[in-house]
This record gives structure tokens, C-alpha cells and sequence, in this order.
């Protein structure tokens, strides 16, 4: 056994006493530390046990606990004025403590830089600027819509790509933009009157309606929008617009006008999904789907009572001829007034001899041709046999137009039954109807009796209307050549014009395009574009109304220039012009969107300099809905792709892994996670909500029992800067994000990481520390030129992952050289450094200072895109160079690039090797056999005291000579980073020590751990102190 030694490498001296523990001064020893160590336990229980009674106490005292619980840390804080950010005045450059504080509080740090950022322009791009540009467009959030997790991801993702490129020299504009949200804002504000006033929109009138409407815009509307200045959002506010605004309404008739000349929007009678409480179309990214096991009982807008769903019915019609009768079997019986046909399969052999034959409608004899259809009916389900309603259902609609079909309309547009559905029916509510069609069936004996049955309804998302389908006049627009131009863009070639990221979307934007179908664009609402269309009633027409006639409409951009139009068409006769009262869907002027937003149809500056954009950003479930009918609308109107690579995120969800929604209540603000908020703070927002009517009754209900089981405590306080980076490492989980806040919180301790970091480095840089102009890697210290090297492959990978929208991977290139090889070892390292002033390290020193304010100062200006407001906070705090112009603000200083004289692969390998043996020996630490005393010293927090105690000495043995000399030659890091009291390096040929913790680093590498130690003279000098301390407390 190799005998004890002296070490004194590092600053370290120790001395190892391998004492026998049976010399009675150690067991006396031993029994005092153990008898002082249980009175001191004994002590802390009693003062643990009275807190808690103090804050039982205290808490039925206050009524609200955790404002009291905040109000009263913040007043037991000691803080020094020192490190106290003074006021700043807004829109000004903030205004930073003398000294940094030593705690990191996200709500300080994020103070003040958003409004000067802003009020400095540093956001704002320059049409004529010989930068390369690069540009973004903001989805239009919904004027109604607050801030929700799915847009702190959308924001967060697009802010770090745009502050990215900013700093890297590009002329970046990332454009706002907010959406009129046709439905949703009319269904907002209805409620609001309804329930303030008692008032229904026909009550005012259109007029005085949509004026309503843009109060209630002006004084709610835009909310997100400022909210999104919480995230960091560096959107160019000079260039904000809005979907109904001026300039956009001007885009939207001149697209309408032009597609319409081509012959590519048109006027047609066609099936749409019906809103019967809004009464208007409602396009399928409306809709949402409602699964039902059994009969289930559901509330119904307008119903006192709740309608049963999930019901099968089956009934008989008579077959003409005396052949008896054919059983059919309906979800929604009350159709069957309306039905103008049965459908079987041409093979089924129990209808053969029916084939052309007619069955005959019980209410009013009409004759119901039997039709063979093998595209639409499975003879093996039910009785093989389907009734046809062509007008109300979307597949028999085109069982109808394969067979020529008679369509009868039996709902008036509020979703009574109307004179087509018979006198016994006529004027009942549809679902009253089924009810009453149902009973006159079994009177009739027709009735073969219920099941219950899995259905699907489809719902309104907006209004939660059960939609209904009817057959309307509308607007469309053919969209198949365009769609084929945008599915060429993406496919059509080896190198496609347009890419798609993930690439597995590309098969679903194949699939859309290949089966599009004409797109209704017309909506029965007040709140929107109005459609630019006259209908031309002429005096002596037979029929009045408005579409009487088919080919009596104008399209013009006035109504000015409709009268000419008019005029010129029935020249010599007298006519009244009446404008289509309907408005276009509200993703038509969304399609428009990278257009309109610079100016388009105008060749403004803007358009010249910013069309097409770079990239979209968007989520994953409006492909087709925006993505692609962007494509198309601009690919036709602006003779270009609107951009060229479409990035689409993972839709972010709970904890659990279930959909956000109002039905659920599991719906998160973002900024409840920013600035922490108490359950009290939750349920008050949702009322808030209710009250501006955003929300029902019901939802909120839901929303608060959600709130109360998944946050009981309330939400931390985690950030801006934390929030940001969670979301964006998230982005490695395929389509989804189950997001948990705990994560979130855990990124707030990383902030606090990256702030303790910095602030131990402005002690060691002190004062009057100037930054050298350049630094030469070959005269600094070892620990100095690895963290430089491994510094270049963390911006390299950094950077390689940004440009291929790897964001996650991004994220954790950053993340791992901070917290793994700038905190956890660089700044351990260079420790020793500092410990005292050993001319021995003077040089060594200004070394480390040197290379600690490199890697602060590339190291805040890598992690900014995604953590900005820190990042600014202590990049400001960094000493400047000399002779050199800083950049006013880290958002407009330069994106650091790789430095070749850094890489140094020699250096990287051997820090390999050390770190491999420092995790060997912190594995053995870990099995190490403490001695009581330690445990007891150990609990009565004696670190300094003690420090030995936990710092072993240790082995290193070699087998190769290179091995040795790597080393030998960096036994101090060793030391410093596995916190050892020494270390001891053995060639191949020395003895191999015995009594030891042994691990196996590789074949070149062992290590060897002592079991423990401990200075006796020395602890029983402490001991007595102790004592006397102990007593006089």
C-alpha cells in the first residue's frame, strides 16, 4: 500500500491519517459529535413544528395566501441599494444596478428592453437596404382571440428565427398582421348585446350592427397583439395591419374582381354546412366533430329541452304495386321528408326485383324512385337499403347528381321545417320534427323500432350549433388549376419550388390538392368583406328578388361602376341595383395575406423589396386551410410563391396529452406562466372573459374545476426567457407537445444558472477589466483553449440547426456548452485561479479573465434569439472593448461565427479523457463509506471546517505513457473539478494500491478512491468550540 502523502498542487494541503479507529480518542470523539448532532436534530423538529403551526396560523388569518406569502418575502428580503435597477422612464435604454443582484427575478430582468427596443427601431426593416432580406409573416391572429400556449409556440419559434437573422446580417421584417375573424368576432358581439341589452343583431340593423362590431374591435380587439410584446415578439409594429383595414379591403374586391374576369370565381347552387343559429355557411376548418357512443342527450341552441343523438331509427316506405315494403334506417328521420329516393346495391339478391321500381312517401305520396348506387351502399350493413336525401346530406347530394334526383329543400334557413315538409310539419324546429315524424310513423305503422348508435355530429366550433346541410346559392371559387400549380411547386419536379418541413406533410399536401373541390366563399354574415357583387333587378322582370335570375349579376369594384356596368348590359332599361348582403369567408383575404400586407395590388417599395416572403411558420392543421390556398391565390394574383420553405409546428397540449379547448378547460395563458398567477388570479381571467364574451357560463365552469385540479397551488412565476426556450426545445416531439409546466420551471433554474455564472464572472473580471482586442489561443491556459474549441462546435451546430429548422436540436446545442461546459466546468476550473494572488497565476489569471469574457460575450449573443430579455440584461453588463464601437443593443450586434484559431481537437480529446476520469471518480465517491462524524458534521452545516471530509484523496493509474502524460499533466483540473484532497498518478509499472474504491475507466485509465479520513487533533479542538457555542444558545 503506497504510503501517505503530501500534496500540495491546486492550493490543497492535506495530509492522510490512516489511524486505526479503535484509539479511544476517536470513539470519544465519535460519542460527543453523535450526542451533539441528535440535540441540534432535536432542535431543528421543534423550530420545524412551530413554523408550521405559525403558518397554519397565518393562513386562516389571510385570506388570499399567496399574495400575503409574496408581499411578505419581498419585505423580508435584505436588499442592497447597490443592486438595485433604478427607474426607467419608457421607451428609454434601461437603466442597470452598480451592481448585478444576486438573486435573478425574471420580472426585473425582463423590464424596460421590449419599449426601448421598440422605440429605437431596432425591429424595423428598410425597403431600401442593400442587406440581403429576409421576411416573415405573423398568422392574423383573431381580433377576438387571447394569447394562447399554440401562439407562444408560433411566436417564440418565429422570433428566434427572425432575431437570428437579424443578427446575421440580413435585412429582416417579420410583419403583424390580425384577422377580422368573420363568425367568431359577429358571434362575440351578439352575446355581449344579448346579454347586455336583450338585443338581437336584426334588431339594429346591419349598419348600426357592424358599427358596434368595430367598437367593440377598438376597445377589446388586439389584445394578442400587445401580449405578444410580453413574448419578445420583434415584429415591425411600423408595418401592423388588419384583415378589414383600408389597404387589405382594397386587396380583397381587386382579387375578387380579377378571378371572377377570369372565370375562376363564380355564382352556383351547391350543398354547403349551414349554421342555423347564424344562419350562414361555415367552411369545413369551422366544423368540428362531436363523437357519440349511444343515445346521448345534448342542449341545442333554442331547445328548452336537451335532444337525444346517437339514436338509429328504422321504417318502413310502402313499395308501389303491392310489393310489400323496404326497411331504411336513419340517424336524422326528420330527412325523410325529404327524401326523393331509396338506394340499394345492384347485387344485393334480396332487391332484385325492384330494380326500377318506386316505394311511396307515406306523408305525401310522392313516388321514390329505387335506385342501384354500388359506390354508396354495403349491402352486408343494416337492411341494405339507404334513403336519398340529395338536399341534406353531403353524400347523398351526390348520389343525387349521379342519378339526377329530384332536390327538395325541407329547412328554412333558422332550421324549421318549411311548406315542402308538409302541413302537419311545416313551421316545427328540426329537432321538434323528428320527434313528431317519428310518432306519425308508429301511427302509421311504419315504425320497425330504435337502436342506440355510434355517430358522428358535426359542430360549429364557433357558435356550437349542430350544423345542418342545405342547398345555397354561393360564391366559389375553382380551385383546380391552381391547385395544381401549388401541387407542381411542391412535387412536380427534383427540386421543388416550395418545401414543406417535416417532410411527412408533404403526402398530406398531396392529398388535399389532388381531391380539392371548389371552394364557397360566401358567408351570410354582416361582419366581413362584402362581397362586390349587384344583383340587377329589372322593372318588368316576372320575378322580384334578389338572384331571381342566374345571369343578372355585375362584378365591380364600385357601386359606381356597377351602375355603368348595368347600364351598359340592359342599356334602355330601368333597373334597381341590390348588393349581395353577403360577406366573403375570412380565410380569402387570409390567402392574400403575404400580398396585401405590402401593398399589393399597388408596386409599392415593400412589395418590390419584401415579395415574396422567405419562410411560413405555422402550424401543422392549417395546411391546406391557409398554407395552401395562400399558395394558390398568390401563385395566381402575384405570379409568384408567396415563399418558399413552409417550417409547420408540433400543436401543443396538456400534460396529459389531451387537445386544449374552451370544452375541456384545460386551456393555459401564457402569461399566467410569465408573471406566475394564483388560482384567485385564474378563475378571476375567466370571468373577465365571460363578461367581454368570449366565453359561456359553461366553460367557464369547466375551465375552473380543470384549473383547480391541475394547478391547486397556482403557476410560478417562470418568465418570459423560460417560457420561450421550453417551447422551442419541445419542438423535437413530433406533431405534438405535451406541455408540463414543471419543464418550464426548470428552464427558470436555468436562467438563475446562467445569472450566477455571469455575476461570479464580473467579480473575477472586477472593475477596471478591459477585453483585449484578440486573444491568442496558443499562450493561453489548457482549460482556456478547451472551452474556446468546444465553444466553435457549439455555435457550428448551433447555427447548422437553425438553418435546417432542427430547433430543438438548436436549443440543445446551446443549452449543453452553458450549463455542461461553461458552468459546470470552465468556471470550476479556473476557480484555483482566483483564489489568491500566487504570482505563479498571474498570467494564467488573465487568461481565464480573457477567455470568461469571450465565452459571456459569444455565449449571451448565441442563446439570445431564444432567451432575449436575459441575454440583453447581462450582455449590457459586460465591459466593453477598447477602441471599439459596440453595438447599442445585443439584437443588432452580429450572430457569432466559428472561429478557426479556437478549433483545437488535440485539446478536446485530452479534456475527453479528464472528464472520463472525474466521472470514475465521482462514481466512486458515491459509494464511499462516510464515518458517523461526517454525517453528523455534515447535518450541522460545518462546511468550511470540514471541507476535507468530503474531499478524498485519489489514484490515477496508467497503462500507456500517453494516458500518463495527459494526466500528469492536468492533475490540478482533476483535482479541482472531482474535488479531491489529492491526486496521486501511477504509471503501468507501480504498484497498484490496496484498501481503495476501484473503477475501471477504460483500457488505458483506473482510478482509485480512499474510503475516508479525518484530522482527530484538529476536530477535537473544534469540537470543544462547538460545545461552548451550543451552550450559550
Amino acid at each position: 500500500m503506497l504510503k501517505p502523502q503530501q500534496h500540495c498542487r491546486s492550493g490543497y494541503l492535506t495530509t492522510m491519517d490512516p489511524r486505526d479507529l479503535s484509539d479511544p480518542t476517536v470513539v470519544e470523539l465519535d460519542r460527543k459529535l453523535k450526542k451533539l448532532g441528535k440535540a441540534r436534530e432535536k432542535e431543528l423538529k421543534k423550530l420545524k413544528a412551530a413554523q408550521k403551526a405559525a403558518a397554519s396560523k397565518h393562513q386562516k388569518q389571510q385570506p388570499s395566501k399567496s399574495k400575503m406569502e409574496k408581499n411578505a418575502k419581498k419585505e423580508a428580503e435584505k436588499v442592497n441599494p447597490l443592486e438595485v435597477d433604478p427607474e426607467t422612464p419608457l421607451g428609454e435604454k434601461k437603466k442597470l444596478s452598480h451592481q448585478m443582484p444576486q438573486n435573478y427575478h425574471s420580472s426585473t430582468v425582463e423590464k424596460s428592453w421590449y419599449e426601448w427596443w421598440d422605440k429605437s427601431k431596432f425591429f424595423q426593416a428598410d425597403s431600401k437596404s442593400s442587406k440581403p432580406p429576409f421576411v416573415i409573416v405573423l398568422p392574423p391572429p383573431n381580433v377576438t382571440g387571447a394569447l394562447h400556449i399554440g401562439h407562444a409556440l408560433t411566436a417564440s419559434l418565429q422570433d428566434a428565427i427572425i432575431r437570428w437573422k437579424r443578427m446575421a446580417g440580413f435585412n429582416a421584417l417579420w410583419v403583424p398582421g390580425m384577422d377580422h375573424a368573420g363568425i367568431a368576432t359577429q358571434v362575440v358581439v351578439e352575446k355581449k348585446l344579448k346579454a347586455e341589452q336583450e338585443l338581437e343583431r336584426h334588431d339594429l340593423g346591419r349598419e348600426r350592427f357592424v358599427d358596434e362590431v368595430w367598437k367593440w374591435k377598438n376597445e377589446y380587439g388586439g389584445t394578442i397583439l400587445k401580449q405578444l410584446r410580453r413574448l419578445g415578439a420583434s415584429l415591425d409594429w411600423s408595418r401592423e395591419c388588419f384583415t378589414l383595414d383600408e389597404k387589405r379591403s382594397r386587396a380583397v374586391t381587386e382579387s375578387f374582381i380579377r378571378l371572377h374576369k377570369e372565370g375562376l370565381i363564380y355564382r352556383d347552387k351547391r350543398l354547403v354546412a349551414w349554421d342555423c343559429r347564424m344562419q350562414t355557411t361555415i367552411s369545413k376548418v369551422e366544423l368540428k366533430d362531436e363523437y357519440i357512443k349511444e343515445r346521448t342527450l345534448r342542449p341545442v341552441h333554442g331547445y328548452e329541452t336537451e335532444v337525444e343523438f346517437g339514436v338509429l331509427t328504422s321504417f318502413a316506405y310502402p313499395l308501389e304495386g303491392d310489393l310489400g315494403e323496404i326497411v331504411v334506417a336513419t340517424t336524422r328521420v326528420e330527412t325523410m321528408l325529404g327524401d326523393t329516393a331509396v338506394a340499394i346495391h345492384p347485387h344485393d339478391p334480396r332487391y332484385k326485383h325492384l330494380h326500377g321500381k318506386f316505394a311511396v312517401h307515406p306523408f305525401n305520396g310522392r313516388k321514390l324512385k329505387i335506385i342501384c348506387d354500388s359506390f354508396l351502399v354495403d349491402m352486408k350493413f343494416g337492411t341494405g337499403a339507404v334513403k336519398i336525401t340529395p338536399a341534406h346530406d353531403p353524400d347523398d347530394y351526390e348520389v343525387g347528381k349521379r342519378h339526377d334526383l329530384d332536390c327538395i329543400t325541407i329547412f328554412t334557413d333558422d332550421g324549421k321545417i318549411n311548406s315542402n315538409g308538409g302541413e302537419e310539419f311545416e313551421g316545427m324546429p328540426r329537432f321538434k320534427a323528428r320527434v313528431a315524424v317519428i310518432q306519425a310513423l308508429k301511427e302509421k305503422g311504419l315504425h320497425r323500432g330504435d337502436k342506440d348508435n355510434e355517430m358522428c355530429l358535426k359542430i360549429c366550433s364557433t357558435s356550437n350549433e349542430v350544423v345542418e346541410y342545405l342547398v345555397k346559392p354561393q360564391w366559389f371559387v375553382s380551385c383546380k388549376g391552381m391547385a395544381e400549380d401549388g401541387l407542381n411547386a411542391v412535387i412536380g419536379c427534383t427540386n421543388p419550388k416550395l418545401g414543406i418541413l417535416p417532410k411527412q406533410y408533404v403526402a398530406e399536401w398531396q392529398r388535399w390538392l389532388e381531391h380539392i373541390r371548389d371552394w364557397c366563399i360566401s358567408r351570410q354574415i354582416w361582419w366581413g368583406h362584402r362581397i362586390p357583387a349587384w344583383y340587377v333587378e329589372l322593372e318588368d322582370d316576372q320575378l322580384k328578388g334578389l338572384g331571381a335570375y342566374d345571369d343578372r349579376w355585375v362584378v365591380c369594384r364600385t357601386e359606381e361602376e356597377a351602375q355603368e356596368e348595368a347600364s351598359r348590359l340592359f342599356a334602355g332599361k330601368k333597373f334597381q341595383l341590390i348588393q349581395d348582403p353577403d360577406v366573403l369567408d375570412t380565410w380569402f383575404s387570409s390567402a392574400l395575406f403575404p400580398l396585401s400586407a405590402f401593398g399589393w395590388p399597388d408596386e409599392t417599395e415593400d412589395l418590390k423589396a419584401f415579395y415574396p416572403t422567405s419562410l411560413l411558420e405555422t402550424g401543422h392543421d392549417i395546411l391546406f386551410f391557409w398554407v395552401a390556398r395562400m399558395v394558390m391565390m398568390c401563385m395566381k394574383l402575384g405570379g409568384d410563391l408567396p415563399f418558399t420553405k413552409v417550417y409547420l409546428h408540433p400543436m401543443v397540449r396538456d400534460s396529459h396529452g389531451y387537445k386544449m379547448s374552451k370544452t375541456l378547460g384545460n386551456g393555459i395563458d401564457p402569461l399566467d406562466i410569465i408573471n406566475g398567477a394564483t388560482l384567485e388570479e385564474l378563475h378571476e381571467k375567466l370571468d373577465i372573459r365571460f363578461k367581454q364574451g368570449n366565453l359561456t357560463e359553461d366553460e367557464v365552469k369547466t375551465a375552473k374545476e380543470r384549473q383547480n385540479k391541475d394547478f391547486p397551488d397556482g403557476i410560478k412565476e417562470c418568465g418570459t426567457d423560460a417560457l420561450r426556450f421550453a417551447l422551442i426545445s419541445y419542438t423535437a416531439q413530433s406533431d405534438k407537445i405535451n406541455l408540463d409546466i414543471q419543464r418550464v420551471e426548470g428552464y427558470r433554474e436555468w436562467c438563475n444558472k446562467l445569472w450566477n455564472a455571469t455575476r461570479f464572472a464580473m467579480t473575477k473580471l472586477g472593475d477596471d477589466y478591459t477585453p483585449p482586442i484578440e486573444i491568442d489561443p496558443a499562450s493561453i491556459p489548457f482549460s482556456c483553449k478547451w472551452i474556446l474549441s468546444v465553444l466553435n462546435k457549439a455555435i457550428s451546430k448551433t447555427v447548422a440547426s437553425l438553418e435546417s429548422f432542427e430547433f430543438s436540436d438548436a436549443a440543445t446545442a446551446v443549452y449543453s456548452w452553458w450549463k455542461y461546459q461553461l458552468c459546470d466546468i470552465f468556471v470550476e476550473v479556473i476557480k484555483p485561479y482566483f483564489a489568491g494572488n500566487d504570482p505563479a497565476f498571474a498570467s494564467a489569471r488573465r487568461s481565464a479573465q480573457d477567455t470568461l469574457w469571450l465565452c459571456l460575450d459569444y455565449g449571451l449573443r448565441l442563446l439570445h434569439p431564444f432567451m432575449p430579455f436575459i441575454t440583453e440584461d447581462l450582455w449590457q453588463r459586460l465591459p466593453s472593448r477598447i477602441d471599439s464601437v459596440r453595438k447599442e443593443s445585443i439584437v443588432i450586434s452580429e450572430y457569432p461565427s466559428v472561429v478557426k484559431s479556437w478549433t483545437n481537437d488535440d485539446v478536446e480529446s485530452e479534456m475527453d479523457m479528464i472528464n472520463s476520469v472525474i466521472k470514475s471518480l465521482r462514481k466512486c465517491n458515491l459509494q464511499r463509506e462516510v464515518l458517523p462524524c461526517g454525517a453528523v458534521l455534515s447535518k450541522l452545516h460545518v462546511s468550511l471546517t470540514t471541507t476535507y471530509l468530503f474531499r478524498p484523496a485519489a489514484i490515477v493509474h496508467c497503462h500507456t505513457n500517453y494516458a500518463h502524460g495527459i494526466i500528469k499533466g492536468h492533475d490540478m483540473e482533476i483535482v479541482t473539478l472531482a474535488k479531491l484532497s489529492s491526486l496521486t498518478v501511477l504509471s503501468e509499472d507501480d504498484d497498484v494500491p490496496v484498501g481503495y474504491l476501484v473503477e475501471l475507466v477504460n483500457e488505458s485509465l483506473s482510478v482509485f478512491l480512499e474510503q475516508g479520513s479525518i484530522k482527530f487533533e484538529a476536530e477535537l479542538g473544534k469540537l470543544k468550540k462547538m460545545e461552548e457555542m451550543h451552550k450559550q444558545r
